[in-house]
C-alpha cells in the first residue's frame, strides 16, 4: 500500500458509523448543543474545523469526535492529532446536520472538556491586566469577542453576570476563536452573584470601574494601570443601578459623532486595549498590532 492510501485507510478503520439518532453520543452532543451547558459527565459541545484546531492546541480532553460522512477529508486532517482514547464517529449527513446547530457545518463536532477556573485563579492574574464583568451580554457574538480580545491584550478573566449568554453556546465559542477554552472565565452563581464578587474584589482592593459611551472620565485620563475590574453592560439596558453603587469610577470612550451606544463587544475591546496600552507603557515596552 501506497503512503498517499495508507492515510485514508487508517481513518476508515479508526472512524465507527452510526446510522441512528438515538445513539448515546449523539443524543449527549445534540442535548449539549440544544442547552449550551456542560453534560453529566462535564463535557461541552464545540463545532467547526477551526475551533476543533484551537481545542487541540490547547489541550483539552477529547471525549468523542464526529465527522460527517461527506466530510471525510476533514477526518483525515484531525484525526492525526487527536488521542487515540477519545471516540471517533461517522455520521450521515443529514444525522450530522440535525445535530450541529450551525447553518453551515464544516463536517466535525466534539465533545470536550475544558479547564473550569475560579474567582481566585482570576485575582491572581489582576495585577497583569484587568477583569471584564459582564453583565446582561445576550448576543453570544459580542460576548465572544469580548473573550478574544481579552486573552489578546492580557485580562485576568471574565465574570459573567445574570441575563449574560452561556459560555458554552456554540457562536460564542465561534465568535471567540478558541480563547474560551484558555482565558479564566466564571459565571455567577445567583442572581446576587456579581454584588457578592464585587465586594469580594473590593475587599482584595481591586477598582471597580464601568464603561461608558457618553459620561465619565475619558478612557485615556483613567488609570487602567493597577489592579481594576472594569463592568460592561448590555447595549439596551446598561449596567442595573444595584451594580452601579458599588463603582468606584465611570470611563467613558469618547466618539467622534454622537453614535447611540458602542456594540458592548467593541467597548470591551477599546477599554482592553487601553489597559494594555497603558501597562506597557509603563514597563517602556512598544505594543503594536499585527
Amino acid at each position: 500500500m501506497t503512503r498517499t492510501a495508507e492515510q485514508p485507510a487508517k481513518t476508515q478503520a479508526r472512524l465507527r458509523r452510526i446510522e441512528g439518532r438515538h445513539n448515546a453520543l449523539v443524543k449527549t452532543l445534540r442535548q449539549a448543543f440544544a442547552h449550551a451547558e456542560r453534560t453529566e459527565e462535564g463535557d461541552c459541545a464545540i463545532e467547526g474545523v477551526r475551533i476543533v484546531e484551537e481545542a487541540i492546541r490547547s489541550g483539552l480532553r477529547f471525549r468523542a469526535v464526529f465527522f460527517k460522512e461527506s466530510a471525510q477529508n476533514v477526518a483525515q486532517k484531525l484525526l492525526p492529532q487527536i488521542g487515540a482514547h477519545a471516540e471517533t464517529l461517522l455520521l450521515p449527513d443529514r444525522l450530522f446536520d440535525a445535530v450541529v446547530p450551525s447553518e453551515t457545518p464544516q463536517g466535525v463536532a466534539a465533545l470536550v472538556r475544558w479547564k473550569e477556573f475560579s474567582l481566585e485563579d482570576m485575582s491572581e492574574r489582576v495585577q497583569v491586566g484587568p477583569m471584564i464583568v459582564a453583565v446582561g451580554l445576550q448576543d453570544p457574538g459580542n460576548l465572544g469577542t469580548t473573550i478574544r480580545s481579552a486573552e489578546a491584550f492580557g485580562s485576568a478573566g471574565i465574570v459573567l453576570g445574570e441575563g449574560t449568554v452561556s459560555v458554552f453556546n456554540s457562536k460564542l465559542v465561534r465568535a471567540s476563536a478558541g480563547s474560551v477554552f484558555r482565558l479564566p472565565v466564571v459565571a455567577a452563581k445567583s442572581a446576587g452573584g456579581v454584588e457578592s464578587i464585587l465586594r469580594q474584589l473590593r475587599g482584595q482592593g481591586v477598582r471597580l470601574m464601568a464603561a461608558s459611551s457618553h459620561k465619565g472620565k475619558p478612557i485615556d485620563q483613567a488609570n487602567l494601570s493597577g489592579s481594576c475590574a472594569v463592568l460592561i453592560g448590555s447595549e439596551g439596558s446598561g449596567l442595573p443601578r444595584g451594580l452601579m453603587a458599588h463603582v468606584d469610577e465611570m470611563i467613558a470612550i469618547p466618539q467622534s459623532a454622537p453614535v447611540e451606544s458602542l456594540n458592548a463587544g467593541v467597548a470591551a475591546s477599546v477599554v482592553l486595549y487601553e489597559a494594555a496600552r497603558q501597562r506597557r507603557g509603563s514597563t517602556g515596552t512598544a505594543m503594536s498590532i499585527g
